[in-house]
């Protein structure tokens, strides 16, 4: 998690270096050149967490005009310069804001203040253990509904393309067909409305494509291949091809548009990739390997299963292979 942290006293510097120090990040003061609103703007969108060691109310006013997204906003901690209570204000469950929150506890001896219904009412969070588990959520106007359902004292139906270890929480149940609550897994449900769907991120992108070709059809070939696939495209986790398309630049737009990162192979590395793979004359004649993405998406998954084979739209040819996933419970 990249952590930054902001004080506005010696005292409270003193204590952010050491927390950032203890459990990771970056420590700022506020004081000329550095402003609030400066250092707010520069780390709302590129940090998971910001923690201002200050009063409550000076926080929130630094965050309200950035704030978009339940689902991209970072976790957004409190904690006063003496260290007796820390306070998660944004992105309690999905961000990480009320675990941050207790490893500061830990690290300080500050008390946490853990204002969400169901922590407080010791209810299961779905959302918290979507993040916990590397899912991230397709329809997040969902999780009210469901977090209200098991306030409630109703059972939640789960359903789940992968078998999850660990003790059943209280108030679900685990189905294999509809209807159900809660679906967690890469391939579209068979039932979309009314349904929390958690993607885990588990997918590598194998990509090849022709030389000088723009971003825009990079993507529009991606996302037409993940259509085809039935694969969401939050599953991806990243882009993987052969180091001669390195410096591609709409490629790398693609990428840095994305935030996706671009591991590359050898032809020699590519052929080395386990597996059976569709084989192409034209490719092994200009690259040196019989096949880029599908290669390099397995090995970049580390040997992972093919779930999308090679599809080619427009000059791009596009493979997606997943990492295991093993979801607890506990």
């Amino acid at each position: 998690m990249r952590t930054a942290y902001l004080a506005f006293t010696s005292r409270g510097k003193a204590l952010a270096d050491g927390l950032a120090s203890r459990l990771g990040g970056t420590a700022d003061r506020c004081t000329p050149p550095v402003t609030l609103d400066d250092w707010t703007c520069a780390h709302f969108d590129s940090c998971d967490a910001l923690v201002f060691v200050g009063a409550a109310g000076i926080a929130v006013r630094a965050i309200a005009p950035y704030i978009k997204d339940k689902t991209t906003d970072p976790a957004v901690v409190v904690l006063d310069e003496r260290a007796q209570f820390v306070i998660p204000i944004l992105s309690g469950h999905i961000g990480g804001a009320n675990a941050l929150a207790r490893d500061i506890s830990v690290a300080s001896g500050a008390t946490p203040v853990i204002t969400t219904a169901t922590d407080i009412n010791g209810v299961f969070a779905i959302d918290e253990w979507g993040r916990r588990n590397g899912c991230r959520v397709m329809n997040k106007e969902e999780i009210k509904r469901v977090s209200s359902a098991l306030l409630n004292g109703n059972q939640i139906r789960i359903c789940s393309e992968y078998p999850i270890s660990g003790e059943l929480p209280h108030g679900l149940v685990m189905t294999q067909a509809a209807p159900y609550d809660v679906y967690i897994g890469i391939h579209s449900p068979t039932i979309r409305e009314h349904v929390l769907w958690l993607v885990p991120r588990i997918g590598i992108l194998g990509v090849g494509c022709k030389k000088g070709i723009p971003d825009q059809m990079i993507g529009a070939s991606i996302h037409q291949a993940l259509r085809e696939w039935s694969i969401s495209e939050l599953a991806v986790d990243g882009i993987a091809t052969i180091d001669l398309k390195e410096n591609e630049p709409g490629l790398r737009r693609y990428c840095d548009m994305h935030e996706y990162p671009l591991t590359v192979y050898t032809a020699e590395e590519l052929k080395k990739a386990p597996g059976t793979f569709k084989a192409s004359t034209f490719v092994q004649q200009v690259t040196g390997v019989d096949n880029v993405c599908e290669r390099s998406a397995v090995l970049a998954t580390g040997g992972g299963e093919l779930v999308g084979w090679k599809t080619a739209f427009g000059g791009v040819t596009a493979a997606l292979a997943v990492r295991d996933f093993h979801p607890s419970w506990n």
